[in-house]
C-alpha cells in the first residue's frame, strides 16, 4: 500500500510533520515553564492563568490556521501559521501540567535547598524542576500526541505534511494514501512519545535506582 505513495514522498511528509509538531512542543514547553511556576507560586494569579491558557485549547484548529495569517501578516501557506498555532495548543496543555509538577515537589525538599543557601532561581532549576520532570513529561507526552494529530488538519489549508495523504486519498477516492497517512501519524506519535519517555528517564536517574525523591 505504501507503493501508492512512495517511500521518498512519505519520508519527506513525515519529516515536515515532525518539524511542524515537534518545534512547537519545545517552544511551548519553554513558555509553559515560567507560566506554570507563576501559577503555582503566585496564589492570586494561578486560577486565572491556568484557566486562561486552558481555554486556548478550545479554539478550533482550522479556524486558527485561517485567522493567524491575518494576525501575523503571513501567507496562508506559511509554516509560521502552523508553528504558532501548535505552540498555542502546547502552552494550553502544559501550563497546568507544569504547575502540577512544581506542586508535586515535597515542600521539605525545597525548604532544605533554601536552608543550604540556594537562591530562588538556582533552587527552581537545580532542585524543583528535576523533581517535577515525571509529571511534566507525562503532560508533554500527551501534548506530543495531540500535536501530531492536530497538525494533520493543516492539510485542509494546503500546508504539506502527512495530512496531505488524507486529502489526496479523499480527492482521488483512494483508500491507500489515507491508510498510509493514518499509519504514519500513529507511528510518528509513538516515536515522539517514546523519545520523551526515554529523555525523562535519562534525566531522572534516581528513579531508576529506586531512590525516593
Amino acid at each position: 500500500m505504501i507503493d501508492s505513495v512512495g517511500w521518498g514522498t512519505l519520508g519527506e511528509l513525515a519529516l515536515r510533520h515532525l518539524y511542524l509538531a515537534g518545534v512547537p512542543l519545545v517552544v511551548g514547553l519553554l513558555i509553559s515553564l515560567p507560566l506554570g511556576w507563576l501559577a503555582r507560586h503566585v496564589r492570586w494569579l494561578g486560577p486565572p492563568l491556568v484557566a486562561g491558557t486552558g481555554l486556548m485549547y478550545t479554539i478550533p484548529s482550522l479556524a486558527l490556521f485561517i485567522l493567524l495569517p491575518l494576525v501575523l501578516g503571513t501567507r496562508i501557506l506559511d509554516d509560521a501559521n502552523v508553528l504558532v498555532a501548535m505552540t498555542i495548543y502546547t502552552v494550553a496543555l502544559l501550563t497546568r501540567t507544569v504547575a502540577d509538577g512544581f506542586a508535586s515537589v515535597p515542600s521539605h525538599v525545597s525548604q532544605a535547598a533554601t536552608a543550604m543557601g540556594y537562591g530562588e532561581l538556582r533552587r527552581v532549576v537545580a532542585v524543583d524542576l528535576p523533581l517535577a520532570v515525571p509529571v511534566v513529561a507525562a503532560g508533554l507526552r500527551v501534548a506530543a500526541v495531540s500535536n501530531v494529530s492536530i497538525v494533520s488538519i493543516a492539510a485542509l489549508v494546503g500546508v504539506s505534511q502527512l495530512g496531505s495523504l488524507f486529502t489526496d486519498g479523499f480527492n482521488r477516492n483512494a483508500m491507500g494514501p489515507i491508510v498510509v497517512g493514518v499509519g504514519a501519524c500513529v507511528a510518528l506519535a509513538l516515536l515522539l512519545d517514546a523519545a520523551i519517555a526515554l529523555l525523562a528517564r535519562a534525566v531522572t536517574p534516581w528513579l531508576r535506582r529506586g531512590v525516593p525523591a
